[in-house]
């Protein structure tokens, strides 16, 4: 079997999965990522050299009040949010020095917030809508993809300056804007179908995807770097692992929240 046979099968596997768990039932939903923030753990665990004995031992406590906050109405966790977000700055402060995040390996247990905590509001986000509406969640995951496959094929077919290169050589400033364009095209197919976010919320939500998943991409290929691997991990053939494929769900996640927030309880 070929790469790209096995990465095509690997990839419709996880997007078939994901699709079932999120519109099948709230179990299958909550089931769904709660699993993929564990395994996020653990393969951040082993890039960082981190006891993963220890972080599952939290994992486990967190695991059994996720559902709890989750839904909680939206407004109650904007404090949760806005640590994020402000976490989410500083990283990218270090990423632009070029400031090592090794040096933050002993108070590890700020990245191990980073990972878990995007996961419960990626959880609270259908309460946004009462009836909640889990179509949300998978509209971002539809304009994640879009933005990391047109980044890539516009990059790959004429991609010629840098964006970061001494993160990550690939990425191209024509890949980020060709990303961008084909994401606010879906988020305009997206408005027809999912009217209960107006189309203009959408295409909000389409820039901060593209600018933020992009970044949060960045983050974790720094990570990678300085850890020297290619991959988070192997669980997925062709793709790598599953933190691989949420790196930029885990960084935009906070920033959507609130935009959310801001648009439902303030405007």
């Amino acid at each position: 079997m070929t790469e790209n046979v096995t990465r095509a099968i690997s990839g419709a596997v996880y997007i078939a999965l994901l699709v079932f768990c999120t519109l099948f039932s709230t179990i299958t939903f909550h089931i769904l990522f709660t699993v993929f923030m564990c395994l996020s753990i653990y393969e951040f665990s082993k890039m960082t050299n981190y006891k993963s004995y220890y972080l599952f031992s939290i994992g486990g406590i967190l695991i059994s009040i996720l559902f709890f906050l989750s839904q909680l109405p939206p407004i109650n966790l904007i404090y949760l949010a806005l640590g994020c977000v402000v976490f989410n700055t500083l990283l990218l402060f270090n990423l632009f020095k070029n400031i090592s995040f090794h040096k933050y390996h002993k108070t590890y247990s700020h990245f191990f917030l980073y990972i878990t905590l995007p996961f419960i509001l990626l959880l609270s986000l259908p309460n946004f809508i009462n009836p909640a509406k889990y179509e949300i969640v998978l509209a971002l995951f539809i304009m994640i993809w879009c933005n990391d496959t047109f980044a890539y094929l516009v990059g790959k077919s004429i991609g010629k300056h840098k964006l970061l290169e001494s993160v990550s050589p690939k990425k191209t400033i024509e890949g980020f804007i060709g990303g961008v364009v084909f994401t606010l095209i879906a988020s305009i197919i997206i408005s027809r179908f999912y009217t209960f976010f107006n189309v203009t919320l959408w295409i909000i939500s389409a820039l901060i995807i593209s600018i933020f998943g992009t970044l949060g991409d960045l983050v974790e290929s720094k990570f990678k770097r300085e850890a020297g691997i290619k991959d988070s991990g192997n669980i997925m053939p062709g793709h790598g692992g599953v933190l691989d494929r949420l790196d930029s769900v885990i960084f935009v996640i906070p920033f959507l929240y609130i935009l959310y927030l801001i648009y439902f309880y303030y405007a």
